[in-house]
């Protein structure tokens, strides 16, 4: 009887990534932010793993996703890399963690990677962030960019959920990120042209969502695809479950359970 150990699954590297372009093998990422929902989602064979900075939303109740620190991105990144064996592990850079200067996002950029043990982070902006991206990327730390909606710029933007139509600027962002050295770059709530029209000229892959089917990849976060929040019906968003419904049946279940006497019963007590 051999005792050797399961093979440990090939990791999804910045490598395989890249690869995946050239080989039109489309793109699979979720958000996770817990060690369970990681773990289940990495088994299922997932690319990628986007800790979030959405973590704002929907895990602690926030508005938007401005209030998101550093030190809680790394918590919730350390926690997901100890459940994955596989996925492409990127980490959100938050709101005012690189927009101070270069030297500034590298330092937390850093901090990420060594303390959380992801594989790359993510940040917000093209052409006025090229500088940024290039410093990070000098360093050998991989990083995605993020163009379209930015929701840490809610502010600016007057509101979540704007469809983002200034192709020009748009495809400028895009190449700007590539030539400072983004490994790839997300598109959200991009007319679906110009994310094919994207996608067509740089050479990096791109994960969309909302953005349409051309982009190399796509994802969506966690809960929402798996309809955690039965009021959240955005146009973009396949619900693939309806944990909502699911697990106020079953938390009414167990709750009648315990009124009734039926829980726990012999089964289910020590003897």
């Amino acid at each position: 009887m051999s005792n050797a150990s399961p093979a440990r699954p090939k990791k999804f590297t910045v490598p395989r990534f890249l690869a995946a372009k050239a080989k039109k093998q489309k793109i699979t990422m979720l958000t996770a932010y817990d060690y369970l929902s990681a773990k289940i989602l990495d088994e299922a064979g997932l690319d990628c793993l986007l800790v979030g900075d959405t973590l704002g939303m929907v895990v602690q109740g926030k508005s938007t996703t401005l209030p998101v620190t550093v030190d809680e991105m790394i918590y919730h990144g350390e926690i997901v890399s100890r459940a994955v064996q596989r996925a492409l592990i990127i980490v959100d850079m938050p709101f005012m963690s690189f927009h101070v200067s270069p030297a500034q996002a590298l330092e937390n950029a850093g901090r990420i990677l060594k303390e959380t043990g992801a594989d790359a982070v993510k940040l917000e902006g093209g052409v006025n962030q090229a500088k940024t991206i290039e410093a990070i990327a000098s360093a050998d730390i991989p990083v995605m960019a993020h163009l379209g909606l930015k929701p840490q710029s809610v502010r600016a933007l007057g509101g979540m959920g704007k469809i983002q139509r200034d192709e020009d600027q748009l495809i400028a962002d895009a190449l700007a990120a590539e030539r400072a050295g983004a490994f790839g770059i997300l598109l959200e709530m991009i007319t679906a042209p110009i994310a094919q029209k994207i996608t067509d000229t740089v050479t990096v892959p791109t994960i969309g969502i909302g953005s349409g089917p051309g982009c190399d990849g796509q994802v969506l976060v966690t809960p929402d695809m798996l309809g955690m929040n039965a009021d959240f019906h955005p146009r973009f968003l396949k619900k693939y479950a309806s944990f909502a419904s699911e697990m106020t049946t079953a938390v009414q279940a167990y709750a009648n359970d315990v009124r009734e006497g039926a829980f726990p019963d012999e089964s289910h007590s020590h003897s």
